[in-house]
């Protein structure tokens, strides 16, 4: 996939979100992340595309920026409503950051959508800091929804846009591995059907809570939040429990014969 090609993509994506799918993928991937990133502390937060969701919202950050391939004045009132200052990145693969420079990284839907995602991880691993978190949401392959996308030569009716190239957990894992980016927390989310109506996306609401019990892993949307991991570093905190010396004992002689 090459650059003009990821453009495009990028541009299905965004009027796919606008569909009644779109919007219950929205409304959970806000939800979710509110929850991930209200306890990330530090001084540099950073999202990198996906303007329709304010993934940074919960977070208590000083510093906060919304990275993106390109931004229309409509997604610019909406950025500064927010009160989140705007970083234009004309390539995720060359991120405009110096490096170890971020707290935390959120990617909603980035990598699927990029002609280069192992160089645009390289990017995120390069401007985080040591211990410095990252989230990444993405589409499941594996779930009702990936299914129907396969078929879609059959039916010649996507369900999702095309031009996606969905990465399964377990090898969004070893990608993460690979750069010393453990995985902490991995979440799933959207079990209702690939319907196309609200109506029938809310019939199918009971899903969801019975999705987290029963079958956890064939969730349409997956969150995956990795920790920069730095060889033979050594994390230096307080010292609690703090032992007094004992006193010196007499040690008594040998009789002399």
């Amino acid at each position: 996939m090459d650059s003009a090609a990821s453009e495009k993509s990028i541009i299905a994506l965004d009027g796919w979100l606008q569909t009644p799918a779109g919007a219950y993928v929205r409304a959970w991937e806000q939800a979710c992340l509110d929850q991930l990133t209200a306890d990330i502390f530090g001084y540099n937060a950073v999202q990198i595309g996906l303007p329709q969701i304010d993934a940074l919202a919960a977070n208590r950050m000083p510093n906060k920026w919304q990275a993106a391939t390109r931004t229309s004045s409509r997604e610019q009132v909406a950025l500064g409503s927010g009160k989140r200052q705007i970083a234009v990145a004309l390539d995720f693969a060359e991120l405009p950051f110096a490096s170890q420079s971020l707290d935390l990284v959120v990617m909603p839907h980035v990598l699927e959508f990029a002609a280069e995602p192992h160089q645009v991880l390289r990017e995120v691993e390069r401007v985080l800091i040591p211990e410095g978190q990252l989230i990444i949401c993405g589409f499941n392959p594996a779930s009702l929804w990936g299914l129907r996308q396969g078929l879609r030569r059959v039916t010649r009716s996507p369900y999702l846009p095309v031009a996606g190239e969905f990465i399964s957990m377990p090898r969004m894992k070893d990608w993460l591995k690979l750069l010393n980016l453990g995985v902490s927390r991995s979440h799933f989310g959207c079990y209702a059907p690939p319907c196309r109506t609200a109506q029938w996306l809310e019939r199918y609401a009971f899903m969801e809570p019975a999705g987290q019990r029963w079958w956890p892993y064939l969730g349409a949307v997956y969150m995956v939040h990795a920790i920069k991991r730095v060889k033979g570093m050594t994390m230096i905190g307080p010292v609690w429990n703090k032992k007094s010396a004992s006193a010196a004992q007499a040690v008594p002689a040998t009789n002399r014969k």
